[in-house]
């Protein structure tokens, strides 16, 4: 109430937001703080010029995210509450610091799937991609932003055609420069995945990204969910792709028979990788050539051994 009394002097709002803050540590003050995002964003857009106000409100913002990821309670974001978070990053499109925390916020918030349709309406896609060609360098931005793309590609009501597609370079320039961050890597796989299910790939595409997901799962084999992304963006790939199934067959580093025979014996008891590996052989199965490489490489032998391996599934 002291904040909404007094919307447009920025030393109220800043008292507002320190005071908020200071609930941060108080676990039973957590349902409160819950209900008070709108008031923070609608502060944050009102003295929209204050950088400190920005941070400040940026940090609670965070720390109330975060909170609710423990306790499980996914936030659900109004379109007003998405139209100051956008107002905020584009007003403030060159500040590093402040771009990392608020697409981190963005991140947090796009798992809610109201959330994520609401900072699609209000058009959030082509200044993620701006971020993202300014800051290439950044790994928490491009972690993040990657995190965002997937949640808004991935759902299924997309008028977005055009600007996913533009994605499509952009989320791959941030795979091939941070391809040994195996977390950055990871989010980037998972970007390109969900912009291939929305058939955001050109025939242009597809041969230099195959490439580029091969070289990801070869860097960070360790990382299951990469694994299991990587493999599911490949099957994707080829399910309407020749040019991808060859390219997946003649890498100039290896094929991507050995690559996947690798993964599987990585990862042999998880049963997602195995789902994922199994699911990128039911497509490379459609293409004559890659069968013969198939049989003289023995995947029919790592097939029984899958049957073996997981019965039931």
């Amino acid at each position: 109430a002291f904040m909404q009394a007094s919307w447009d002097v920025e030393e109220v709002q800043a008292k507002g937001i320190q005071h908020l803050a200071s609930f941060v540590k108080d676990k039973s003050a957590f349902p409160y703080l819950l209900t008070c995002t709108e008031v923070i964003t609608f502060a944050m857009k009102t003295h929209i010029t204050s950088l400190k106000l920005q941070l400040d409100g940026c940090t609670l913002l965070l720390e109330i995210l975060s909170q609710a990821l423990e306790q499980g309670v996914v936030m659900a974001l109004d379109e007003r509450v998405a139209g100051c978070l956008l107002a905020t990053v584009r007003k403030h499109s060159g500040n590093e610091e402040l771009l990392s925390l608020l697409c981190t916020v963005l991140m947090m918030v796009s798992a809610s799937e109201v959330t994520a349709e609401n900072l699609r309406k209000v058009g959030i896609i082509p200044d993620l991609l701006s971020i993202l060609r300014r800051f290439l360098h950044n790994e928490e931005i491009c972690f993040s932003c990657c995190g965002v793309l997937w949640s808004l590609a991935v759902s299924e009501n997309n008028g977005d055609q055009g600007v996913l597609e533009s994605a499509v370079p952009v989320t791959s320039a941030v795979l091939h420069k941070h391809l040994q961050n195996g977390a950055v890597a990871e989010s980037a796989c998972s970007a390109l995945w969900a912009l291939s299910l929305q058939g955001c790939l050109t025939d242009d595409d597809c041969e230099p990204t195959t490439a580029l997901l091969l070289e990801a799962l070869r860097m960070n084999p360790e990382r299951a969910m990469l694994m299991k992304n990587g493999c599911l963006a490949l099957a994707s790939f080829l399910r309407v792709s020749e040019i991808a199934a060859l390219a997946f067959i003649t890498d100039s580093k290896g094929s991507g028979i050995e690559l996947i025979k690798d993964v599987y014996h990585l990862h042999f008891d998880d049963p997602g990788v195995v789902g994922a590996v199994c699911l990128l052989m039911k497509e490379m199965a459609q293409y004559d050539e890659v069968v013969l490489d198939m049989l003289s490489q023995k995947m029919d032998k790592l097939l029984s051994e899958i049957k073996i391996q997981f019965p039931f599934s």
